[in-house]
């Protein structure tokens, strides 16, 4: 029957001690040495075969918009300002130079996917430029790009090599410069190293030639290419990549910096040229449609017969002011005649007509005038003389004559003014409608002038623009300026040696630190008071490990493991001194499970206490798997002998040990079908009543508590339980079994004693036992113990 005990985690009660801690590592000082070195070791040696990396840097100065620069290609047309939105800053000037395709361009002019490298070199790597021979490949195509494949070139003579594929079989012999065809392609081999003498040529030109697919090549230098600003107050572009090569660092970097200034320029020099294009195309369709313009001025112009449109109506408007004028003096010279010919017919004869009312330049004026004269002589000779003077009637006959004249005369007059004044009414009237068609006449002309002055300014515009779009494109600058070329520090940066070092140093020191830990971690078994301190049981010692698996302690002992128990066997005494004189003091040994060295301690303690000069009884209880004679010499026979026997004398079952004066001892006997009812029986009750009275100590060697219930059904009888753990194999988890049966008082007097346990010092003890009931139970070594050996 196997008892039932609580199994509780006591790991989270465990208070941390730095000190305790640290020697716990200081014990395993062999192994951090160990590790250290390893480490170290390991650092020198990929220190000695690593190939060291450079850092190759480079500076630009962006002409950027933001800063002052001029970076649009558009230029010409910036003053039209539709595009102002078109920026060349420096954040896409960066991300320009970190495109795959600048990348991807600037290693296939390089050719950095074909690769050589001298054959068993593998410090130095590749011999870029400096290789005795040089393969060229004829007609690349996408295909070559895409190879990736391995050949060699091994030297004959000046003028002969020995081409090899990449399983060093040969693939002929050939003259340098030859054209060789392969499945990669043609490719000539030439010689590059004349000054080598022929002797020494197969132990230099024995080369290595790699085609690498430039995709990968490209890829890996866009992501060891490194561009940023120094500052956001410029733009100042700072471009860095690592390479094992110093060279081509420095070649990739100012390579991709022409290359970069070549497409801006193109790309300024394409816009500039497409510009042009325009600006001809455009000129030439303005030509055309301006003549058409031009031409339709023109027919109007003939069609209305203008010259100038704002100057003939202002000579309509004057000339019809005047032929205005004319029509009124017309007018009224009219009504004068009119009045001249009413004045003549109601006048007398004795009447002087008026003479300034008619022109002077008329004919009736002078006529009149004389008229005027020939009346005023008459009158004159009227008052010297009578009316039949034949004068007067000359007088008379001469007015009536010259009457009849001005009267002709007037109507001539009127006649020629009726003439003239239909003539300017006519005049005045055409002149009229050419001024009220000016407005028309003036918007058409207006849109078609618009029309001819728009395109005239458009083509005056583009002639402008064509002339400062050549001399952009003469004096294209590059988009970025060059402050620093590509330059490379002398010190690599992979690999540091001193920084590699420190780590190797560091990681010698982490590897056995977490190694520990993690077997500490991992370790669920008890190895030291420490362990069992916690749950507060009165504690007897420890027993260091023993130097055999039988030893029995003597006189002369002076092992570890004999004077702990001698210090065991004091503390014990001090536990009995309750005790009644005359009275045997009664000692249990037992354990949580089995293989705990209960009855090694047993054996070892009893001879101990003999050693004293005490009389000793030792008992092998345990009947179900008894070890008692493992380590002692006893008989068969014994105490389940004498509880299974009825009448039989119990003196019959002990003997005494050979060398020992005081120490007798009851064997197990042969193992029952039925312990628990033989130990339950009265018998066994009567036998230790007997038997303290007969002896100074009795000590029991009892079976496991944790397995059976044997140990329990005679705890009553004991004074005193040692109980056995067993340092480096009791689980931390089963002390509550322990500790339950000390604070339910089921095992009187009980005391821990831990076994096996190590020595700081690093003393040796060791020995092995077995225990098993049924199937035997074999200890299985921690991986501590693996590693680090037994603690």
């Amino acid at each position: 029957m196997q008892n039932n005990f609580p199994i509780q985690n006591n790991e989270n009660e465990v208070t941390f001690n730095i000190k305790e801690k640290i020697e716990v590592y200081l014990t395993h000082w062999k192994w951090f040495v160990l590790a250290i070195v390893f480490c170290l070791s390991a650092a020198l040696l990929y220190l000695r075969y690593s190939t060291p990396i450079y850092k190759i840097s480079a500076a630009i100065l962006i002409k950027d918009d933001k800063k002052g620069g001029l970076a649009n290609e558009l230029s010409a047309f910036s003053d039209l300002g539709f595009m102002a939105g078109v920026k060349s800053n420096v954040d896409n000037e960066i991300e320009v130079l970190k495109s795959r395709t600048a990348t991807y361009n600037t290693v296939k002019e390089l050719e950095f996917n074909v690769r050589y490298f001298n054959k068993g070199n593998v410090k130095t790597g590749e011999i870029y430029k400096k290789s005795p021979v040089h393969v060229s490949f004829l007609n690349k195509d996408k295909k070559f790009y895409k190879t990736d494949t391995v050949f060699h070139v091994k030297c004959i003579s000046s003028t002969k090599y020995e081409l090899l594929d990449a399983d060093e079989v040969s693939q002929g012999k050939f003259s340098f410069g030859q054209t060789v065809k392969n499945p990669w392609g043609n490719m000539v081999i030439t010689h590059t190293v004349d000054s080598v003498p022929v002797s020494k040529k197969n132990t230099i030109e024995d080369v290595i030639v790699k085609i690498i697919p430039l995709h990968k090549v490209a890829e890996s230098y866009r992501l060891k290419f490194q561009a940023a600003t120094t500052n956001k107050q410029t733009s100042v572009i700072a471009l860095s990549i690592t390479d094992e090569v110093e060279q081509k660092g420095i070649d990739f970097l100012n390579t991709l910096i022409r290359r970069y200034n070549d497409d801006a320029i193109e790309d300024k020099n394409l816009v500039a040229k497409n510009t042009d294009l325009f600006i001809n195309q455009r000129i030439d369709s303005l030509t055309k449609e301006l003549s058409v313009v031009e031409s339709s001025a023109e027919s109007f112009k003939k069609k209305n017969g203008l010259t100038d449109i704002i100057s003939d109506a202002q000579l309509f408007i004057k000339t019809a002011s005047e032929y205005e004028k004319e029509v009124i003096t017309t007018n009224n010279q009219l009504n004068v005649v009119n009045y001249m010919l009413d004045f003549l017919k109601k006048s007398s004869a004795n009447d002087i007509i008026p003479s300034n009312l008619i022109p002077d330049n008329a004919d009736a004026a002078s006529l009149i005038e004389e008229y005027n004269k020939l009346i005023l002589g008459r009158d004159r000779m009227l008052r010297g003389g009578t009316d039949i003077n034949p004068r007067v009637e000359v007088y008379d006959v001469q007015i009536e004559g010259l009457k009849s004249s001005i009267t002709k005369s007037l109507n001539t007059l009127k006649s020629s003014l009726v003439i003239t004044q239909k003539n300017l009414q006519r005049q005045e009237s055409f002149l009229s409608g050419k001024i009220g068609e000016v407005p028309r006449q003036e918007r058409q002309f207006r849109e078609i002038d618009r029309q001819q002055k728009v395109k005239e300014a458009l083509y005056l515009y583009l002639l402008q623009k064509r002339e400062e779009n050549a001399i952009s494109l003469a004096v294209t600058a590059p988009n970025a300026n060059i402050i620093d070329r590509a330059y490379g520090d002398d010190i690599p940066v992979s690999p540091k040696r001193s920084l590699i070092l420190l780590a190797a140093l560091i990681l010698g020191i982490i590897i056995p630190v977490v190694i520990i830990y993690i077997l500490d971690l991992l370790d669920t078994k008890i190895h030291n008071y420490k362990d069992i301190e916690k749950l507060a049981l009165p504690y007897l010692g420890d027993v260091p490990r023993s130097e055999t698996n039988n030893e029995l302690v003597n006189l002369h002992s002076r092992s570890g493991t004999a004077e702990a128990l001698r210090i065991v066997r004091t503390n014990i005494e001090f536990m009995l001194s309750q005790v009644q004189p005359g009275h045997a003091k009664t000692i249990f040994v037992t354990s949580t499970v089995p293989k705990e060295g209960k009855t090694f301690i047993s054996v070892n303690l009893a001879t101990t206490i003999a050693l004293t000069g005490k009389k000793i009884l030792l008992i092998g209880m345990d009947i179900r798997n008894p070890k008692l004679d493992e380590y002692l010499n006893v008989p068969s026979k014994g105490l389940t002998n004498y509880l299974s026997s009825p009448g039989s004398d119990y003196d019959n079952y002990i003997v005494k040990y050979e060398g020992f004066e005081q120490f007798y001892i009851m064997p197990p006997g042969i193992i029952p079908p039925n312990p628990a009812e033989l130990l339950m029986g009265p018998k066994l009750v009567d036998l230790f009543e007997k038997l303290k009275s007969e002896y100074d100590y009795i000590l029991v060697d009892t079976a496991p508590v944790s397995l059976v219930t044997d140990t329990l059904i005679v705890a009553n009888m004991a004074d005193a339980f040692v109980y056995v753990s067993r340092a480096g194999y009791l689980d931390k988890r089963m002390l509550a079994v322990p500790h339950t049966l000390y604070t339910e008082g089921k095992l009187p007097n009980m005391a821990m004693l831990l076994n096996d346990t190590t020595s700081e010092k690093g003393y040796g003890y060791g020995y092995g036992y077995g225990y098993g009931y049924g199937a035997d139970i074999q200890k299985e070594s921690s991986w501590k113990e693996k590693i680090f050996g037994k603690r």
